[in-house]
């Protein structure tokens, strides 16, 4: 039995962990950490980690990216793995990230949904396949509060299909103005914002007189939620270091 501590409990996909966490039979909703205290599904809630009396076996983290140095204190000092989940993460943060997997095991990825890392694999097979002769875009869709843009999937994509190119290609966020023909080392990355879209990603292969489009849509956050729940059962109980999805498929 996995207890597992939420972060960001109250968020809309705290609740959805703390649901899918209370279904699972491998899994126990232990407490929570919010910005209030109070209580969910029976489980205590604390408005800080200093608060939190109970040992977890894994954290799940889906407040804040401005939240991480207390998620990463917590879990070094009391050697719990934690599942990051938030976005938007600064270069610092990713610093801070590293160093702390030093020390104890830290799940991370862009993207939690299992389809999204299969996308991924296949994004980085085709742009080896096609080479050259073929233009790469990439189109990612999100609902319209979402803060950050390019979606940190979206760049995870354009990664995998630069490591065909062994990292030579150049990133392109939207364009604007005489910005002239298109540059073979170019990979465009465009952002679409509005309404409630869960998630979208399309990855356009454009050669000549002919289009292949790899594309993957979230019709629930419920996916990403699911993923996290994955994450924790997998990460709990492991040795120091970074994992990710791809860790989870293989």
């Amino acid at each position: 039995m996995v207890k597992i501590l939420i972060s960001g409990i109250f968020g809309h996909m705290g609740r959805n962990v703390a649901e899918l966490v209370a279904a699972d039979k491998d899994c126990e909703l232990m407490c929570g950490v919010d910005l209030k205290a109070g209580e969910l599904n029976g489980a205590p809630v604390y408005a800080s980690f200093a608060d939190v009396k109970e040992k977890a076996d894994a954290v799940i983290d889906f407040s804040s990216a401005a939240n991480l140095a207390n998620v990463l204190s917590y879990a070094e000092t009391f050697g719990v793995p934690a599942v990051l989940a938030a976005t938007g993460y600064t270069e610092a943060d990713l610093k801070a990230i590293d160093e702390a997997s030093k020390k104890v095991a830290i799940f991370k990825t862009a993207n939690l949904s299992v389809g999204i890392n299969l996308l991924q694999k296949l994004v980085k097979e085709a742009a080896a396949f096609l080479g050259e002769a073929f233009d790469i875009e990439i189109v990612e869709k999100h609902h319209n509060l979402k803060k950050d843009a390019p979606s940190g999937t979206a760049l995870m994509l354009a990664e995998s299909a630069n490591e065909a190119f062994e990292g030579g290609k150049n990133y392109v966020y939207g364009r604007e103005g005489m910005v002239g023909a298109r540059d073979k080392k170019e990979i465009g990355i465009h952002a679409v914002r509005g309404g409630t879209i869960v998630g979208e990603h399309e990855v356009m292969f454009a050669g000549e007189d002919e289009i292949i489009t790899l594309s993957h849509s979230a019709r629930s956050k419920k996916v990403f939620a699911a993923g996290a729940v994955t994450a924790a059962k997998f990460v709990a109980g492991k040795p120091a270091g970074k994992y990710d999805m791809h860790d989870v498929i293989g």
